[in-house]
């Protein structure tokens, strides 16, 4: 019944999809209008819009519980503008679908390179202008700052504050980078795309170099409790999260940050904070007292075990358990009687925790060594989370396993999940490039409806089956001469890992064949955009891991805009320095470049991604096949296994195993079969499905919690 529904009505996303577009032609409708409308008379007509707001309580509070009145359509359009004159960029009807979807309270599934960054920005500042605040979640401080800083031009130019919180407590407000330049800009009605100028896409040649650098921004440092009074606040969700519970804590009203409380709150890659951190707490721990000298017993005696006679390991439920031999053996090397003895708790837990630390958390997969601190490795994107321990004594117990100083154990005095923190905001939406496959999640623990917004233009990527191999030595020998082939073509490559130590094993493997690479892991995090901006260029290869480019897009060509600074620096000048004139000829010349290496890039398929191991999250696949084929460019993907990997030795190998027997497969022979890629879909299901199971205790947990919090 429901098949034949689907047929004749669309599924609810294509019915959700045909009644925005009625609300995106009238938007659409009053560009000419506007386009009319010099830059101090637009500024006026959103300084009105946002006093009729203010002053009528019944639009106010439509406009609060996602309602589409007149008035957010006026803000859509007055924000399309905005972009236009400020930024150079003119919204497409899908980025306004998605922003309308954003607007009434769901998630909007739009593929990598829609331009979600754009899209969001006419949901905020439509929100904005009812003063109840707006909070933008992103998923690093890197991407809080660039965004604010990148879209701030927007909101600067219809009159609307925006502020940043980073980790390090250090706090922003984004300003003009020259308040008089951009004041001038405004009165002598300079624009970034030509006036009267209606066409999808805007040459280079067309864009005012000159408009484009007076509406340039900066961050200017300000306090906590100033970024939350900023109508906008980027911010990342741990620390949205933590403010939140040190608010709760504080002694005076002056102490607390989060001044306008919780309105409206757009979460950037909503997949990743909602669902795969939702499985760790936020914790605000105080020191504890501990003796840390039984750490380094438990690790003596650990050492000494040997697996599978004096432990087994559970890699699939991550556990660790001392055989009734190893037990005697601990107890022997301790030279205490009964191990489970009340008296040996404190020892007991160390051996347990130093079990773990030895048996499932591994160096430059799990964490790293920076500083002679242990920094951990967050496994869905690849980045160090600074400032984040493990508890009950795991932390002490890697410290000790990798000869770094111990630091203290410390106490929870106040915890929050991210589920919890996120139920707090009246209207929740969120943007990612895949959430249809836990739509069902989303709904049942947030609420939240997943709309998927059509592609601006049609998808030209072509994804291959996978490629599996019965060893990992001969994967990386595949994966090797995939590149060196491809490469020598001149194609452009982003080759995808699941951990550091990989990324740097597939590089030294490069190095021997003279393949100029970049690689891009926890390690390098600062040069992030810089490598991901340039991926698409002739040539280029680049090594990832899952942290690639979440929030860049790999443009074909090369980014034109990151070349000319890059071009200025060569000649040992910063962009600040640079006169008007030697940055039009830098972004000239970049633009020039970049658009003849797109086209032999075109000619050569587009960006190649391949793929090297299969994560336990489809999502985490999809994302790493989505950076290729952006735009309706061309693309290609594929994965290249073996049963080797976690994946498969963990969940599911065995009867990839069987198969690859029954058809005797020759040694270095790849099997490449819809039934494989059927077996390891199966597989992550399986895991993912776990995972919720987790994730669905953790929130039971914690309501229990929230009724005492």
């Amino acid at each position: 019944m429901e098949w034949l529904v689907k047929k004749l009505l669309g599924t609810k996303s294509e019915r959700e999809v045909k009644r925005l577009k009625k609300v995106v032609q009238r938007i659409r409708h009053r560009e000419e209008e506007l386009d009319e409308l010099s830059n101090r008379e637009l500024r006026l007509m959103a300084h009105e819009l946002r006093q009729r707001i203010l002053q009528d309580e019944d639009i106010k509070q439509k406009i609060m519980e996602g309602k589409i009145t007149e008035e957010v359509e006026l803000a859509f359009a007055l924000v399309r503008e905005a972009g236009k004159r400020t930024l150079g960029l003119r919204f497409f009807d899908v980025q306004l679908i998605g922003g309308l979807v954003l607007h009434e309270g769901k998630i909007a599934e739009m593929k990598t390179g829609e331009g979600k960054t754009l899209v969001a920005t006419s949901a905020v500042a439509a929100n904005a202008m009812t003063e109840e605040g707006v909070h933008v979640v992103t998923v690093n401080d890197y991407l809080a700052r660039r965004d604010a800083q990148w879209m701030g031009p927007i909101y600067l130019f219809l009159g609307l504050d925006v502020g940043v919180i980073n980790s390090d407590y250090s706090s922003y407000r984004v300003q003009w980078a020259d308040p008089e330049l951009a004041d001038r800009a405004v009165e002598e009605d300079w624009r970034v795309w030509p006036k009267g100028y209606f066409e999808e896409t805007l040459p280079s040649e067309l864009i005012s170099v000159q408009a484009k650098k007076a509406f340039y921004t900066k961050l200017v440092p300000c306090t906590r409790r100033e970024a939350y009074q900023c109508s906008i606040t980027y911010g990342t969700n741990n620390e949205f999260g933590f403010d939140y519970l040190r608010d709760n804590m504080a002694f005076s009203a002056e102490e607390i940050v989060q001044v306008r409380g919780h309105n409206f709150a757009i979460v950037d890659e909503v997949d990743s904070i909602l669902i795969d951190e939702a499985r760790t707490p936020l914790i605000i721990s105080g020191p504890a007292e501990m003796d840390t000298s039984v750490y380094y017993r438990a690790d003596e005696v650990v050492r000494k075990l040997v697996k599978d006679e004096d432990f087994t390991v559970d890699e699939k439920n991550r556990t660790v358990q001392l055989t009734e031999q190893g037990i005697r053996k601990v107890e022997e090397l301790l030279g205490i009687e009964n191990l489970y003895d009340i008296r040996h708790i404190d020892l007991l837990h160390a051996v347990n925790q130093a079990l773990r630390a030895h048996s499932l958390f591994k160096k430059d997969v799990h964490y790293i060594v920076r500083d002679g601190e242990i920094l951990i490795v967050d496994e869905f994107t690849g980045r160090v989370l600074p400032g984040r321990r493990w508890s009950d004594g795991l932390h002490q117990a890697i410290e000790v396993k990798e000869g770094v100083p111990i630091q203290k154990e410390n106490q929870t005095l106040a915890s929050i999940t991210f589920q919890n923190y996120f139920k707090l905001y009246r209207k929740l939406s969120g943007m990612t490039g895949t959430a249809e496959t836990e739509a069902l999640e989303f709904k049942e623990i947030y609420g939240l409806e997943v709309v998927v917004v059509p592609t601006h233009r049609p998808m030209r990527r072509k994804d291959h089956p996978d490629m599996v191999f019965k060893t990992k030595g001969e994967k990386w020998q595949a994966v090797v001469d995939l590149i060196k082939e491809e490469h020598a073509k001149g194609r452009p490559i982003l080759v995808g890992t699941v951990s550091i130590e990989d990324s740097e094993h597939l590089s030294r493997l490069l190095q021997k064949e003279k393949i100029p690479h970049n690689v891009l892991n926890a390690k390098q995090h600062e040069r992030e955009a810089e490598i991901i901006a340039q991926a698409g260029r002739l040539g280029a290869v680049t090594i990832s891991t899952n942290m690639a480019g979440r929030g860049t897009d790999i443009l074909l060509g090369g980014n034109p805009e990151y070349l000319a600074k890059e071009m200025l620096r060569a000649k040992g000048k910063a962009i600040e320095e640079a006169t008007e004139e030697e940055w039009k000829e830098a972004l000239e010349k970049a633009y020039r470049i970049t658009e003849e290496e797109k086209k032999r890039v075109v000619e050569l398929g587009g960006l190649l991604v391949i793929g090297t191991e299969r994560h336990e999250s489809r999502r985490i696949d999809n994302q790493l096949r989505g950076r290729a084929g952006r735009q309706g460019d061309p693309g290609e993907s594929r994965f290249v296994l073996s049963l080797e990997d976690d994946l498969m030795r963990i969940f599911g190998g065995d009867r990839v195993k069987k198969l690859m027997e029954l058809l005797k497969i020759p040694e270095g022979e790849p099997i490449e079969s819809g039934m494989v890629t059927k077996a390891i879909q199966n597989a992550q299901k399986r895991v993912e499905a776990q995972n919720f199971q987790i994730r669905k205790r953790l929130l039971e947990y914690d309501l229990v919690m929230n009724t005492q919090r």
